[in-house]
């Protein structure tokens, strides 16, 4: 008799544990639910009791089966007796938490499981793929070398809890090393190196060198293998030695795959139709994608100048402000303005600073949530379309000439049979095509196990396509915000401005002309001339 759940109200974690084992609301798997109870830590007699406790004869349970053995577990980790009326003591009360140790390894073992049954399906959405691992590159201050001065990377990932540092030559054995490893997957293309390179040449490298690990530590086939995990942990020297010694002769994915032996099974028959159709709808995404990246990248360029030339009007306006220059009547007359004015100006080299704060905070939100969102599905999209020229040019191409020389050995040994050539030319004939039908058929494997992974790499890209959303949304609040912000500046600054403008109405045009040719002083004149008559 299982125990009954409706007792206790359910705590977060549960739907935590449930969105994990069962992402897509299905039943929740003997198999991992077996391992969630592995990580209780629970004797194995304990584990199958729960599982008597909740089991429906199934295979399988339902949703409500798997918060009874969450709730179960807790307890038997608690020392309670396990029983059918346990629960009932938590009647009005939120059922207990029970400790299951890191989660992720479960995540991985649920989506390996998911793949299992459905090899054609990706299984992962976009936050998903997020989660599985986020890269931090930051730039190590220089050190000179014994010649040039070199660049070094702080790494730091997020699944591993590693920091290390890496130099660009060690990116570069990396990328060899994943070619070789993952032939028929996205692999991105590394940054171009130069030398004496500047400032600025060295941030965007930097950047890409992000995106390049992020897009590899989030790869379904990539994130757990032990080369990335080596690049990503080790803390010794020499690294581009060591990973070449360690990692020279590994075998591809091809040669390891439990996938090779049936990628013939996995191909479904119209593939190379869907496929061109995917590649004509990627090209549209991917020159899309590059138009908008332009057009935020000018955004940028428009937020970073608007600050520089806000910046610059402060600073103006300060240069005035402070003037110290002594003044006396000599020069001003009777006007008050300059001193008013500089009152003002004071205030308003302030405010303008801050209008260059805002404009220039919204150049970085917008490079950082703007620009390398799209910069990185462009990055993704340009290694699918490498994959495919390498599938065309690589897999495809290969398998073709073998053909080809297949059928020559078959016309050489037909040839020979008609001429009754000797029996050990024949027989030289007969093994190179056995041989040949044995490559043959391990390129036809190859071709077919390439052709599933294009499958799952054009799904792969179209998981990212959520990146669309997240750069407009993060656009839209940058914008919003940065124009909020900046008009309760501009508004801020009305008394400022209104402080400027004369408090006196202008004189009559009388008291600006000079002494003796002003009318004021006309019936004086007229009196001297008058006497003087």
């Amino acid at each position: 008799m299982a125990a009954d759940l409706s007792f206790g109200s359910i705590p977060p974690f549960y739907r935590e544990v449930y969105d994990i084992v069962c992402p897509n609301q299905e039943q929740v798997d003997r198999e991992l639910f077996v391992q969630l109870l592995v990580q209780s830590s629970l004797p194995k007699q304990t584990v199958m009791q729960i599982w008597d406790l909740v089991d429906t004869n199934q295979g399988f349970m339902t949703r409500n089966g798997l918060y009874k053995a969450l709730a179960l577990t807790a307890l038997a980790q608690q020392g309670k007796v396990l029983s059918d009326k346990l629960l009932e003591t938590y009647s009005g009360q939120e059922l207990p938490k029970p400790s299951l140790g890191d989660l992720s390894d479960l995540k991985a073992s649920s989506v390996r499981l998911r793949r299992q049954r459905t090899p054609n399906v990706l299984c992962l959405d976009y936050k998903e793929l997020c989660e599985i691992d986020t890269v931090k590159v930051e730039l190590v201050p220089e050190k000179k070398g014994i010649i040039l001065k070199h660049v070094e990377y702080e790494i730091t990932s997020q699944r591993n809890k590693a920091t290390v540092l890496r130099r660009y030559n060690d990116f570069v054995a990396l990328h060899e090393l994943l070619s070789a490893r993952f032939p028929y997957r996205v692999i991105p293309r590394l940054p171009p190196k130069k030398v004496g390179a500047s400032r600025e040449f060295i941030e965007q490298r930097k950047k890409s060198l992000r995106r390049y690990l992020n897009i590899i530590a989030r790869h379904p086939q990539m994130f757990d293998d032990k080369l990335l995990k080596f690049f990503l942990t080790f803390t010794g020297n020499d690294v581009q030695q060591k990973i070449r010694e360690q990692f020279r002769n590994i075998p591809d994915e091809f040669m390891t795959s439990d996938m090779s032996s049936r990628a013939k099974d996995l191909v479904p028959m119209d593939t190379q139709m869907q496929l061109a159709n995917s590649k004509e709808h990627i090209k549209v995404v991917f020159e899309c994608v590059s138009k908008l990246k332009d057009v935020a990248e000018r955004m940028v360029c428009r937020s970073a100048t608007f600050a520089t030339d806000m910046l610059q009007m402060g600073r103006q306006f300060g240069i005035l402000g402070n003037d110290i220059t002594p003044l006396s009547s000599w020069t001003t007359g009777t006007s008050k303005t300059w001193g008013r004015l500089q009152k003002g100006f004071k205030h308003l080299s302030v405010e303008f600073a801050s209008l260059a704060d805002k404009s220039m905070q919204a150049a970085v939100d917008e490079e950082e949530g703007v620009v390398e969102k799209l910069s990185f599905f462009q990055d993704l999209i340009t290694a699918y379309k490498d994959l495919c020229d390498r599938h065309e040019k690589g897999v495809l191409h290969d398998h073709q000439k073998a053909m080809q020389k297949m059928g020559q050995y078959k016309k050489k040994r037909m040839s020979a049979t008609v001429q009754n050539s000797e029996t050990s030319a024949v027989e030289q004939l007969e093994q190179k095509i056995l041989e040949q039908e044995d490559l043959l058929a391990n390129m036809e494997n190859r071709n077919y196990f390439s052709l599933h992974c294009l499958q799952m790499e054009t799904q792969l890209v179209h998981t990212h396509l959520d990146i669309f959303y997240e750069f407009v949304a993060c656009l839209s609040t940058v914008e919003s915000k940065t124009n909020a912000d900046m008009s309760d500046i501009w508004k801020s600054m009305e008394p400022t401005i209104a402080s400027l403008s004369p408090t006196e109405p202008l004189s009559s045009p009388s008291a600006r002309l000079s002494p003796l040719g002003s009318p004021s002083n006309n019936n004086n004149n007229n009196k001297y001339l008058t006497n003087s008559t």
